[in-house]
């Protein structure tokens, strides 16, 4: 249960915020004064901290300064009545994440403590290389990531990591789907000069290009019909730590230059600000693109490229070093055993033939959620060849051979046995979780098949990309409100 802090001499306050955070699941501790909040802070650790700019005797811009002397890494959330743009720059100076002006909306309240809370959990999470004594570690906890693989080539990486993390220059990590490129742009971070500032990831495919420049750059209020308070884009909140863009060959010429900017100057503006903002960030890219052939065709900027790949690494698939895919299975097993409270589970002598005999193209994140559904679905200690539901070539051959008709009456069929549950399930709004299941399938597996190019997927959707990347945030949102419920 992650834990949030309250700070506020204003009792009525304290009372409807915890309400509202222990009614979502978060465990809260509230103090009246910001020395008693530091030393509740200096006894026991906390996931965020919510802290009021006015109070008596230690104002909150003192307790700041005290709070991040001791716990660099936990957001702290400034709430005050005075919006201004000084303040917001000063908060920002001493290291706040970011400002909630009162009386504040419920809706922008769970959107600034959902973020926050994301970043808390990034940069708290730790992420370690295999050693010569043991490929599974002995124990295991949220915060812990292990990159698996003994081959030749992921040792050839590590150690570009190990020579290159402390170096503050940009790289570029290459490779397919599901290759693990943020894992390796956390261990880029955890052993870093920056590793105890902020670490911000950011999909560039999954953002809206109309939503995109405000969500970099930040924007002032009233900057456009909507912005009803000053936004701190992820660029200036990251400042002195690093960002991590992945799908970099998503994003619009526009903003390729304005991140150039960034690169070349250290510096930037808010959208329909006039005033430039000094900012220090490492940053990290990824693509599964081939990006070189992108600048040939004119679709990313040269200039830009070559700013972002000082140091390039290229993830191998999983298919080039299946030599590690036991060692990937023996973590993934021991990893969702403990998670879900299962008997440590182990494979029959045929699944692991089935297991190493597939070519994964969705690469590790294949791997594994295939061992955590065969782990939920197994009913003793040993996971059989049936509970991988791995598919079988012969059945995807089949399917390659159908013609438009066969194809949509397969597809009928798998209706005819799906919709039965659903109407079990629930007799409300059925066409619209219907729609809504299938539209998020199909988006998804189209922009794997065009290898997450959102241009070619609309094509093949038959939508403009504006609507795809509309779609897109539409999903992110749901998900967001599932996990806010």
């Amino acid at each position: 249960m992650e834990k949030i802090l309250l700070v506020d001499d204003d009792e009525g306050l304290l009372h409807f915020l915890s309400r509202f955070f222990q009614r979502k699941g978060y465990e809260v501790t509230a103090c009246l004064n910001g020395r008693a909040a530091i030393e509740k802070i200096n006894k026991e650790s906390f996931d965020l901290i919510l802290l009021d700019y006015k109070m008596p005797e230690f104002n909150g811009l003192d307790t700041l300064a005290e709070i991040k002397a001791v716990e660099v890494k936990t957001p702290v959330i400034i709430m005050t009545a005075y919006g201004t743009t000084d303040l917001t720059i000063e908060t920002m100076k001493k290291g706040a994440y970011d400002y909630l002006v009162k009386p504040f909306d419920r809706k922008d309240l769970s959107r600034i403590v959902n973020d926050a809370l994301a970043i808390s959990r990034q940069m708290k999470e730790i992420v370690s290389f295999p050693d010569s004594t043991t490929v599974v570690p002995a124990s295991m906890d949220r915060n812990s990531h292990q990159i698996i693989g003994n081959s030749k080539i992921m040792r050839d990486i590590y150690k570009l990591i190990g020579q290159i993390a402390e170096k503050d220059v940009s790289v570029l990590i290459t490779g397919e789907s599901g290759t693990g490129k943020e894992l390796m742009a956390r261990a880029i971070y955890h052993h870093s000069c920056r590793k105890d500032k902020p670490f911000i990831a950011i999909n560039c495919a999954a953002i809206p290009e109309t939503l995109f420049e405000s969500e970099l750059f930040g924007h002032e209020r009233g900057a456009f019909t909507g912005a009803e308070r000053t936004y701190i884009g992820k660029i200036e909140r990251c400042d002195n730590g690093t960002l991590f863009l992945d799908e970099i060959g998503e994003m619009s010429p526009a903003l390729q230059a304005k991140l150039l900017r960034v690169l070349q100057e250290g510096e930037i503006e808010r959208l329909g600000g006039n005033r430039i903002i000094k900012v220090n960030v490492r940053v990290i890219t990824a693509t599964n693109k081939n990006l070189e052939k992108e600048v040939a065709l004119g679709g990313f900027r040269k200039d830009l490229y070559w700013r972002l790949k000082v140091i390039s690494i290229d993830i191998p698939p999983l298919r080039q070093r299946m030599g590690d895919a036991p060692d990937l299975v023996d973590y993934f097993l021991k990893k969702f055993s403990l998670e879900y409270n299962r008997p440590l589970c182990y494979l029959s002598g045929t699944a692991l033939n089935k297991l190493t005999s597939y070519s994964w193209p969705g690469n590790v994140r294949e791997l594994e959620n295939c061992i955590r559904r065969a782990v939920l679905l197994s009913t003793g200690d040993v996971i059989a060849e049936g509970n991988l539901m791995i598919p079988d070539p012969k059945e995807e051959h089949v399917l390659q051979t159908l013609n438009r008709e066969q194809l949509i009456e397969r597809l009928k069929e798998k209706l005819e046995e799906i919709i039965p549950e659903i109407l079990r399930l629930s007799k409300q709004n059925i066409h619209t979780n219907l729609i809504e299941v299938v539209e998020e399938t199909l988006i998804s597996k189209v922009l794997r098949e065009c290898g997450n190019n959102q241009v070619q997927a609309a094509r093949m959707l038959g939508i403009s990309r504006n609507t795809l990347r509309h779609r897109l945030k539409k999903q992110l949102d749901k998900q967001e409100d599932d996990q806010e419920t």
